[in-house]
């Protein structure tokens, strides 16, 4: 295929990213929440019970594309913070202290704000109506 063609997919790989992200970011957040997928419940009135709320409210509000770029902020912070927080006090490289996710995340939701949600999102039908 031509550059020129897989181009103009590149608005919904967009929108299929923040949708597989979405979802596993979910997952982490129900499972301190809710011991589900697996069992690692935290009391919800601790910094880690304020992080399952916000992974998984904020994954819901990105998975399905609404208020995209504002929460898309607050979760790139939250991921920053984490980042800070649990594992740079340990060694400085992500792969040695266990920081990948947070900071893939960190800049997967920090594209987003740039980006924007793609065309498969409820944010872009509040825009066509």
């Amino acid at each position: 295929m031509r550059s020129q063609n897989l181009s103009r997919l590149t608005p919904y790989l967009q929108s299929v990213l923040r949708i597989v992200a979405a979802f596993i970011y979910i997952a982490h957040g129900t499972q301190k929440l809710f011991g589900i997928p697996a069992a690692a419940r935290v009391p919800l009135r601790s910094l880690l019970g304020a992080a399952g709320v916000l992974e998984t409210v904020g994954g819901a509000l990105m998975l399905l594309g609404l208020f995209t770029r504002p929460v898309a902020f607050l979760l790139s912070g939250q991921m920053a913070v984490a980042y800070y927080l649990a594992h740079w006090p340990g060694e400085k490289w992500p792969i040695l202290n266990g920081g990948e996710l947070a900071v893939l995340f960190c800049f997967i939701w920090l594209f987003f704000v740039a980006a924007g949600p793609g065309p498969w999102s409820l944010d872009a039908l509040r825009k066509r109506s």
